[in-house]
């Protein structure tokens, strides 16, 4: 019903009192309720009556209503680990897009690894003759061992962690684990004490951790490189596309479309470059770095270039001075490096979410897709946001990484081991960044029109050629007079002709002028973006 006059007195429906009004639909109380009514101010007692009506209703609809406890997201009991389940998105949304590093920084890379430089440790000391206790391997001994690293599984790591169990120990657990394969060889059991022989435990995590930062490096590279490559070609194919630059946010001397891919391929190729030539150090020295244990077992024997062949023969660079652990500089050289390429396909996302933005750019749509859950016609830059945001995760743990491991109190302590588990984590960020790149990329459509449009309405431009080339002729004043016809003014191409018409130049000058547009000032930009491929190759 209306809202009746004020001066009227509203007669109202009942609202159910009883206990029926219990079982009865919201929809159906409401439809029974009293309807609101514009009560006089003047007229208090009949706003009491109107409190007093709609009681009823207010405790009628709440107790029809469902109710919040408050404990709507109660944490669960266990739950097996999923895509679904996982806590780290890399293990979860993103698993697919980082499988290739789980062989490199798992628990599970890990453990495989400090086998791997255990068994090869024995079969070090095997070959050095001062050491009679452990005599030249035979070729079944050494099979048996070969076959042993071959066939490392994780359910032998799962085993590990269970010794782990009950020596609170990893590195002890993966001896014990060995000891009880080698007892299974007779010749292999006469030895198996000199196991982990003279070795502190980061003898074998420096080496251990060595050869999982190669295999990640060696997993991730190839999409480095296939980042830089999509880049050249569309450096190569936009050479001649001419754009508008902008410094500062602002209309500037234009350039072209694959000169600006090719400022990014090639700061990128330095960086991928660099990475190439950053050693991966190792160090066998011992307890604090003086191979003490060693030569108090061995005098005779050269320590120290024992451990330089054994460091240098799983293809790392001996580290000659160290404490307990190798100081980790390398390292973050290494993540340094990494998050410096990081941070340049950061401002290539950044600059194409631009160049989407103000039209330089169409994406090309995927069936199925949605933009937005209430704006349908929405086609968002969404894969170099999410390229962005991985980024930024990637580089802070590798500011960490960086920051952090170098520093170590005296000749060691623990703080590095808890974070060097961490260093797939910046991997697997960057992984799912380059990617996401990439598919952005692919999803690109060049709008030419949109470029060319914007140069022809910013004549003002070419202001620049045409004061240097004033300067040439020793024309007087020639910046300030073109600061006073452009700056801050549009000027179209008339305006600029007949300004260039009034100059007391060469003929072949001015009319070098008056045939330029902002779509030909480009300066060598072409050539730039085409000779890109030898440039990189140079590197």
């Amino acid at each position: 019903a209306p809202l009746r006059p004020a001066a009227t007195h509203p007669t109202h429906a009942t609202a159910p009192t009883d206990n029926s009004q219990r079982t009865m639909s919201a929809f159906t109380i409401a439809a029974v309720a009293p309807r609101a009514v514009a009560a006089p101010r003047r007229a208090t007692n009949v706003a009491k009556h109107h409190r007093r009506a709609a009681a009823p209703l207010r405790r009628a609809v709440m107790d029809a209503a469902p109710v919040s406890s408050g404990k709507d997201f109660e944490p669960e009991g266990d739950l097996e680990l999923s895509d679904l389940t996982a806590i780290s998105p890399i293990d979860g949304r993103y698993g697919a897009k980082i499988k290739i590093l789980r062989a490199c920084f798992s628990e599970y890379a890990l453990v495989r690894a400090r086998v791997i430089v255990e068994v090869r440790w024995l079969q070090k000391l095997a070959a050095i003759p001062q050491i009679t206790e452990v005599p030249p391997l035979s070729e079944d001994a050494n099979a048996f061992l070969e076959k042993f690293l071959a066939d490392f599984s994780p359910a032998d790591a799962a085993e590990v962690k269970l010794v782990e169990r009950t020596t609170n120990h990893d590195v002890k657990a993966v001896e014990y684990v060995i000891k009880d394969r080698l007892v299974q060889h007779p010749e292999l059991k006469n030895i198996m004490e000199f196991t982990h022989f003279a070795c502190t435990s980061e003898d074998i995590n420096n080496l251990s951790h060595a050869l999982m930062l190669r295999s990640g490096k060696d997993a991730m590279v190839p999409f480095m490189d296939e980042v830089i490559d999509v880049i050249v070609g569309k450096a190569t194919e936009e050479a001649e596309t001419p754009m508008m630059s902008r410094t500062h946010g602002q209309p500037a001397s234009p350039t072209t479309l694959g000169k600006e891919f090719a400022n990014v391929a090639y700061r990128l190729a330095r960086q991928r470059a660099q990475l190439k030539q950053v050693p991966l150090y190792g160090k066998m020295a011992g307890a604090v770095g003086n191979y003490n244990a060693h030569m108090s077992a061995y005098p005779d024997v050269d320590w120290q270039t024992v451990a330089e062949e054994f460091v240098t023969s799983l293809g790392l660079t001996f580290q000659p001075y160290v404490t307990q652990i190798e100081p980790h500089d390398y390292m973050a050289e290494l993540f340094n490096c990494i998050q410096r390429f990081n941070t340049i396909v950061l401002d290539l996302d950044r600059d194409i979410w631009s160049y989407i933005s103000i039209g330089y750019f169409k994406q090309r749509t995927i069936a199925g897709e949605v933009g937005s859950s209430t704006m349908p016609h929405k086609v968002n830059p969404i894969d170099f946001e999410n390229s962005e945001g991985n980024i930024g995760m990637a580089n802070a743990m590798f500011e960490h990484l960086s920051a952090k491991l170098p520093v170590s109190r005296w000749q060691r302590d623990l703080t590095d081991s808890t974070v060097l588990r961490n260093m797939g984590v910046g991997f697997g960020y960057s992984l799912i960044a380059y990617q996401s790149t990439l598919k952005g990329l692919s999803k690109l459509e060049t709008n030419a029109g949109a470029m060319a449009a914007d140069l022809d309405v910013n004549w003002e431009v070419l202001a620049e050629p045409i004061q240097t080339v004033m300067r040439r002729h020793d024309i007087e004043k020639p910046y300030e007079k073109l600061k006073e016809l452009t700056r801050g003014r549009r000027v179209d191409r008339d305006g600029m002709r007949e300004f260039v018409s009034t100059l007391e130049m060469p003929e072949e000058s001015k009319q070098r002028l008056m045939d330029m547009t902002p779509a030909t000032y480009i300066g060598n930009a072409t050539a730039q973006a085409l000779d890109i491929v030898a440039k990189i190759k140079a590197l």
